[in-house]
């Protein structure tokens, strides 16, 4: 079985893929996607894809609303990289606190005999100040979002986090010293420092904005190692020149803010190292083939989290419109047919719906097209 690869991934997703799959630059019939960055928006997905997988956290790169009206399910990988991103996000901290950029570039550029005496007489232009009982904020508590909040807690800052969405996982590994904050407009009128580390949604999209930053704390710094667009850069870059903000590190950088002074720009490195990949990669591998040969669905972004225990001869997935009768005219249709079920999932997510269906006799094609034509299906599966 094919899947397509749109760009390079780990030689560990081979393995976990096993050897019914073959990861492939080019097929005219994948039974699935698999990509990193590569913009997805203007490709024709082939009729053949019944899944997408992002070795990755963020799928801005898929066009998620129209996979879901044609049944393809994205997954993505949120946690693998959140170490990695963690380690970024601790540097950027640091980079913020401290003119260490500035700093090296001076050094770098120092000529002649007497560089020591230049570096020890110079150096007084790039003092810095410490994390140590600093107050950092951190927005979103997902995976790295605690990780980061937890580790900062133990370089010895005062950890203010805000999530209204947070899941019990997530409250069950964050250290007992952040403090929980419900008023977004609070925190950032408390901290000394800001992360963020929520999705890029329409609600999020231009959430750092003049507004926003008028709240915040005079001199303070903020990270962006989650999406670029959460940021409003006319809005920062002018906070910047007023020294109302005093740093933006942001991993995203673009026309608009490389040059700016007080700006550091890294070059996207959050989740680029090999472990992160290696841990996307097999992560999201797995995910396919539980999907493709099971039905099962883990960390998808657009359909619902459903697992069932293989029983039966036979399994049947539909995805469908989440609207009323649906499951009704499916259950009817099987068992006019005298075909027992005898086991059945079914979850909802928005405006879509997803069963899996164990039958005690094989469906026929006849029976399979009549489920297929119903109103509201989307797509059918037989497994």
């Amino acid at each position: 079985m094919e899947i397509l690869k749109l760009n390079e991934i780990s030689g560990v997703a081979c393995e976990a893929f096993g050897t019914a799959y073959k990861m492939v630059k080019e097929a005219v019939k994948p039974a699935g996607i698999i990509l990193r960055s590569y913009n997805m928006h203007e490709y024709a997905v082939p009729d053949s894809v019944c899944c997408i997988g992002r070795a990755g956290a963020g799928v801005n790169n898929i066009p998620v609303d129209k996979c879901s009206a044609s049944g393809v399910v994205v997954f993505n990988t949120p946690g693998a990289n959140a170490n990695a991103v963690k380690e970024l996000v601790l540097c950027a901290l640091l980079l913020c606190g401290r003119k260490i950029t500035a700093g090296i570039n001076w050094a770098s550029s120092l000529t002649g005999d007497d560089v020591v005496k230049q570096v020890e007489s110079g150096k007084k232009a790039f003092v810095g100040g410490e994390l140590l009982g600093k107050t950092l904020g951190v927005v979103g508590l997902g995976a790295i979002g605690v990780l980061v909040a937890n580790a900062c807690v133990e370089l010895g800052m005062k950890v203010v986090g805000y999530d209204p969405y947070i899941s019990v996982d997530g409250a069950w590994h964050l250290n007992h010293n952040v403090v929980k904050e419900t008023d977004l407009d609070k925190l950032l009128s408390e901290s000394d420092f800001v992360t963020l580390h929520v999705p890029l949604t329409n609600e999020t999209r231009g959430m750092i904005n003049a507004e926003a930053i008028k709240k915040m704390k005079s001199g303070a710094a903020l990270v962006n190692c989650s999406r670029g667009e959460l940021v409003n850069n006319v809005d920062m870059k002018a906070a910047l020149s007023k020294g109302k903000l005093s740093r933006y590190v942001t991993d995203f950088p673009n026309a608009e803010v490389i040059g700016v002074e007080n700006v550091v720009a890294i070059p996207h490195l959050g989740a680029s190292t090999p472990e992160a990949e290696d841990n996307c990669a097999i992560m999201v591998a797995r995910q396919m083939v539980d999907f493709i040969e099971n039905g099962n669905i883990t960390n998808s972004v657009n359909f619902p989290s459903c697992k069932l225990t293989r029983s039966g001869c036979q399994r049947i997935t539909v995805i469908h419109k989440n609207v009323k009768n649906v499951l009704k005219s499916m259950t009817d249709l099987i068992s006019g047919e005298g075909i027992n079920i005898s086991n059945f999932v079914s979850q909802s997510k928005g405006d879509y719906a997803y069963c899996i269906l164990d039958l005690d006799e094989k469906l026929g094609d006849t029976v399979l097209k009549k489920l297929e034509t119903l109103d509201n299906i989307i797509k059918v599966r037989l497994i």
